[in-house]
């Protein structure tokens, strides 16, 4: 707590605007906060041996989203506030993340969101069901811009077809990219599958003016100037 003060100290007494200062207080905070794990929320990989029954985790059965790297939380707190008759589950694997996740939808009370630390590749592979999903999002993806890295990208054929297998008749995929190459490939590995048709991309909730997503990610990469391209495909059979 005594790092914390003397830090806000130092930044009062930097000559930046009111703005940057609420931003790197912001930071500061996200370091030093104790996470607290709310179990309601956090689900664990031992407990989901199997697939996972959404309707027992959730408690009753209608519309479920999957968020792909759900990061800190930004897309689902503000869906799930919005569509409390939906439910959201969040797969992230960075364990700073995922804990951040858990700590700011718990503090909100929502019901309707769980978060599992996993994979997501091999996650969904062995436990989530045939035709239980209704929408997939995945936003900023990491684009491993590497070429020696591309096959560590999540977006694949192999993935691809889990995810369809996974969608109900009439689900959808959300996908958003900031790396125009990335894009190319989602877009090529999308128009090639029969049993998808492009759609038009649903701006989330949270998207304020001049965003498509509204996720921390999609903020900084607007400040700093970059292009965003959004892709939406619908299950057809």
């Amino acid at each position: 707590m005594l790092v914390l003060m003397f830090l806000c100290t130092i930044i009062q007494l930097l000559r930046v605007s009111v703005l940057e200062k609420n931003v790197f207080l912001v930071e500061i905070w996200a370091v030093v906060r104790i996470f607290r794990d709310y179990s309601e929320i956090s689900l664990k990989v031992d407990d989901s041996k199997g697939v996972m029954d959404f309707e027992k985790i959730f408690g009753r059965c209608g519309v479920v989203h999957v968020e792909v790297g759900s990061g800190k939380g930004a897309f689902l707190l503000s869906e799930a506030k919005e569509k409390t008759g939906e439910d959201f589950l969040g797969i992230e694997w960075a364990r700073r993340y995922y804990r951040y996740a858990v700590d700011r939808i718990g503090r909100w009370g929502l019901k309707n969101v769980r978060l599992v630390r996993a994979d997501v590749a091999d996650f969904i592979a062995r436990h989530i069901g045939d035709n239980s999903v209704d929408c997939f999002h995945i936003y900023f993806p990491d684009p491993w811009p590497k070429k020696r890295h591309h096959k560590r990208r999540f977006f694949s054929v192999s993935n691809l077809q889990q995810m369809i297998r996974c969608l109900k008749c009439g689900g959808a995929i959300q996908i958003s990219t900031d790396y125009a190459e990335y894009f190319d490939q989602i877009k090529q590995i999308v128009s090639s599958e029969s049993r998808l048709d492009e759609t038009e991309f649903v701006r989330p909730l949270g998207a304020e003016d001049g965003e498509l997503v509204g996720t921390n990610y999609e903020r900084k990469y607007i400040k700093d100037g970059r292009d965003i391209y959004t892709i939406a495909a619908k299950k057809i059979t």
